[in-house]
């Protein structure tokens, strides 16, 4: 498990040390996980040494990664997403650059000397509970550092940031290799834990500074989400680095103001309007939630996932129609929805004891079946893309699913088996 990602990083990065180019490519993701995974990787390839352009994502959609394999000779990083998408990467790239994929999403593996796909989930471990994307982001950039003399230890609380963003937390507290990267800051002083009656709460230490964990996660997830069209990715990378100043203080508390004033005329609209079908309550908020990015589909979801006039026992799912641009890249058409599924914490439990299939089981089958487009997904949050006026029927592909794996849970229930 842990020992095979290692050494599999460690050949990566062996071989990324004897690549004759120096420019690197850094695609990262735009929430908690996704900046500072960014801030651990822009920062280790810097003080080795290389020349690094960075780049922050929603998703890696197709459209994207048509120019980003225009490039020759280069080294190109995806985090926190594409371990799903690694066999396309790898047939898109043909051997033109060298690529590093560090992601803690369900993973495709992938034979191809110039791709190496880092991705705990195909060496046994769970992206939604042993290891985020900041944790992975950080064991490769100890590698990668060792092998220029020097180490990553003081980037620790970063890799440990990532995990607490994305909130897969057992029994309030992190655990697996999250657990070991966070006691590395504790060592040194970047992290304290303070024991609660539901769990452990985290502090953490930037620019001198400390913070309450998660006050820092919701600032990061405001600039990279409410923010991702006017800059707010930059500014946080800049926070994970620096901690927070008055300028980006000023921007949080306007972003914030923004965000819940869309958010409170969406919940009033949903608690109206929901719409449910067997096993799922759906909405769509089109471009209502614009200038903010598709990020913030996922947030809403989170926000409203267990309040009481939604039902505990159905899968949440929400859409958002995909603006035409990226930032860094211009305009591209995508004429797509982004669709974002949360559970409640109901639900979260029966997926984690295997009573009830997780969202990874349905959603990129139903998705794939209609020409979508899947890269990250875990058993409790997912998201997907599919054409725009397609949500109809991608909800009614995930029912058809979830009868045949909810008839096949029965089965293996009578004779003793859980399945996940």
């Amino acid at each position: 498990m842990k020992i095979d990602l290692i050494d599999a990083m460690q050949r990566a990065a062996a071989t990324l040390k004897q690549y004759d180019s120096s420019e690197v490519r850094l695609y990262h993701h735009n929430d908690t996980d996704g900046l500072t995974s960014g801030s651990i990787l822009l920062t280790s390839f810097q003080q080795a040494g290389y020349e690094v352009s960075r780049f922050s994502l929603e998703k890696p959609y197709p459209q994207v990664l048509q120019e980003i394999f225009s490039s020759y000779h280069k080294i190109i990083v995806f985090v926190d997403f594409a371990g799903k998408i690694a066999p396309l990467i790898s047939q898109m790239n043909d051997g033109r650059n060298l690529v590093i994929i560090l992601d803690h999403h369900p993973a495709e593996a992938v034979e191809d000397p110039t791709v190496f796909n880092l991705d705990g989930d195909l060496y046994g471990l769970k992206g939604d509970r042993d290891i985020s994307a900041s944790a992975t982001s950080y064991l490769f950039a100890d590698i990668l550092m060792n092998l220029y003399g020097t180490d990553a230890h003081r980037m620790s609380h970063l890799g440990t940031l990532g995990a607490i963003g994305d909130g897969f937390l057992v029994d309030g507290a992190l655990v697996g290799i999250n657990r070991d990267v966070l006691q590395e800051a504790v060592d040194i002083g970047l992290i304290r834990i303070d024991q609660k009656a539901l769990g452990e709460e985290y502090l953490i230490t930037l620019g001198g500074v400390e913070y309450p964990a998660l006050e820092i996660c919701k600032s990061l997830d405001t600039l990279g989400g409410a923010g991702y069209y006017d800059g707010g990715t930059s500014l946080g990378i800049e926070l994970c680095l620096h901690g927070v100043n008055e300028e980006m203080n000023e921007k949080i508390v306007l972003l914030k103001k923004e965000m819940e004033k869309i958010f409170s005329k969406e919940l009033e609209n949903l608690r109206k309007n929901i719409r449910t079908t067997e096993n799922i309550q759906w909405f769509n908020v089109e471009d209502r939630f614009s200038p903010m990015g598709v990020k913030m589909i996922g947030v809403f979801c989170m926000f409203v996932k267990d309040m009481d006039f939604l039902d505990e026992t159905k899968y949440l799912a929400g859409f958002q129609n995909v603006p035409d641009e990226v930032p860094g890249f211009g305009k591209i058409q995508f004429d797509s929805s982004k669709i974002s599924m949360r559970v409640s914490q109901f639900l979260m439990d029966k997926i984690r004891t295997g009573d009830t299939p997780g969202l990874d089981r349905f959603l990129p089958v139903a998705t794939n079946k209609i020409g979508g487009f899947v890269d990250a997904c875990h058993g409790l949050s997912a998201a997907t893309t599919v054409s725009r006026g397609e949500d109809e029927l991608l909800i009614s592909e995930m029912e058809k699913e979830l009868a045949m794996r909810m008839i096949g849970n029965k089965d293996f229930e009578a004779e003793g088996i859980k399945m996940s």
